[in-house]
């Protein structure tokens, strides 16, 4: 008797344990469901007693692999913006190439349209060239592919170097030119790279700023941080458009007419944001606009 009740109680755990299993199994199927449909796992789930703990580690993996959908969604995003953005960047400077190229091509063509077909030709090989070298700055900066490291550096060499590049155009539109580089300061910058941070800054001043107009560079030491200040007289900026302007691409709907290409100053954000420098703007629209670079002071 004793025996035959301990095989009935055997066969019973048995069975217990089965069935179990056989529960244990269905609600783990059914976790795994919710989780490949991407659907919200039950709260009760959570809550039964030893299973929970299994419940709520699915659970935090369906957060991570909800988020890596999304960031991966993000990046598609990003991206397909990216690639329409350029393909409307490099358009117009490609068919201005094919228009003179077939101007070039025609033989009834006079000497002095030659030289001038010539020289807007160039132009625009300049400006494709000056558009596919920022897109491939900006996209290895935001990728990391691009470091630079900042050092002790002069930085009236570096501002120097900003205005080799630029002061033939300034003069060219009869810009009035000032710099207050009576005194020069050492400070953490890459001197290659923040010169072209400057020289964007300075070809929009001189771009946006009409015949004798002003262009002013101003230093100003601080404790922590040095500011390096570029003010104009031009057209300026509407209050609504200040965070706009360093978005990739953004173009002003007030300067569609003027040449650009909204990377110059988003680019600039990238660079200084390697140097653990920024820059604020600050403009009265119709009367002109300034803008601050912040460098960090060397240690005396």
């Amino acid at each position: 008797m004793v025996i035959f009740t301990l095989i009935l109680l055997l066969c019973l755990t048995i069975l217990f344990a089965l069935s179990y299993n056989r529960k244990t199994y269905q609600r783990i199927n059914h976790l795994l469901d919710c989780v490949l449909n991407r659907e919200e796992i039950p709260y009760s789930s959570l809550k039964e007693g030893n299973f929970s703990a299994l419940a709520g580690r699915i659970e935090r993996i369906q957060n991570v692999l909800e988020k890596q959908v999304s960031l991966a969604q993000e990046e598609k995003e990003q991206i397909k913006s990216l690639v329409s953005n350029m393909s409307h960047q490099l358009k117009t400077p490609l068919a201005n190439l094919s228009l003179y190229t077939e101007i070039l091509e025609s033989p009834r063509l006079k000497e002095e349209q030659k030289k001038q077909a010539v020289k807007k030709l160039k132009k625009q090989v300049e400006k494709l060239d000056w558009i596919t070298g920022s897109l491939l700055k900006m996209i290895k900066l935001e990728q990391d592919v691009i470091t630079f490291e900042a050092e002790e550096r002069s930085i009236k060499e570096t501002i120097t170097d900003a205005l080799d590049a630029v002061y033939t155009k300034i003069e060219k539109k009869g810009i009035y030119f000032s710099a207050e580089l009576d005194q020069d300061y050492r400070l953490y910058h890459n001197r290659k790279w923040t010169a072209e941070v400057f020289v964007n800054i300075l070809e929009n001043a001189v771009k946006y700023t009409e015949k004798s107009g002003t262009i002013r560079i101003s230093i100003r030491p601080y404790e922590l941080c040095t500011e390096i200040c570029f003010s104009d007289t031009g057209m300026g900026i509407r209050d609504q458009e200040i965070t706009r302007i360093f978005r990739r691409f953004y173009r002003s709907p007030d300067a569609e007419n003027i040449e650009g290409s909204g990377i110059g100053l988003y680019l600039s954000n990238l660079i200084l944001e390697k140097e653990k420098g920024y820059m604020i703007v600050k403009s009265q629209y119709g009367k002109g606009s300034a803008f601050s670079v912040f460098l960090q002071n060397c240690k005396k």
